[in-house]
């Protein structure tokens, strides 16, 4: 999806999900994430405020980055280019390798990428398929529930390959884990 190109059903649900954000606060129990479950899914305020943003930053003629965009949509509070967050997560926030609602997808960087990249789990669909939001994977657009595979030898997600096309799987980019948003105290 491009945030260009969002209709007017797009804000309706950013009414909603400040509504809803509003409704939760009073609620007093904070939501709980799954591993497992493919049913949990992300905050829906913090991920329409973070399209907003995308939006509004190439409505005035400016980039979209994958960094300010896995920060709004996670929680995940790490500044500096994605080749850094996974080891400045180290001590603040769980990693690991294993896919969860809510979690950053770390990129190791490569030629390609040299700054690497950062990716927010959205679904969990299967021991070795997740769907990923994330932004400037296409060139300044936002890209929502973008399958990504495991190809790891150890299934372990340090290997993995997205769908950038519809039902076409593309190169193999190596991963350093996961970084789960809920900070250590």
């Amino acid at each position: 999806m491009s945030v260009k190109n969002a209709t007017p059903s797009l804000r309706k649900l950013s009414s909603l999900c400040v509504l809803l954000l509003l409704c939760a606060a009073c609620s007093g129990t904070a939501p709980t994430v799954s591993t497992q479950s493919s049913r949990v899914s992300l905050d829906p305020a913090r991920q329409a405020m973070a399209i907003s943003e995308a939006k509004a930053l190439r409505a005035k003629g400016q980039r979209v980055w994958c960094v300010p965009f896995a920060r709004n949509v996670s929680g995940v509070e790490i500044r500096g280019n994605a080749e850094t967050w996974w080891a400045k997560a180290r001590g603040l926030y769980d990693r690991g390798d294993e896919p969860a609602v809510g979690a950053v997808m770390a990129f190791k960087p490569t030629g390609g990428m040299p700054m690497g990249h950062v990716a927010v789990v959205s679904q969990v669909v299967s021991p070795r398929e997740v769907l990923v939001d994330h932004a400037n994977w296409s060139r300044n657009e936002v890209s929502l529930k973008m399958p990504v595979i495991d190809v790891s030898e150890r299934n372990d997600w340090s290997a993995v390959r997205l769908a950038s096309q519809p039902s076409a799987f593309g190169s193999v980019y190596p991963v350093n884990g996961f970084i789960y948003p809920a900070s250590k105290s």
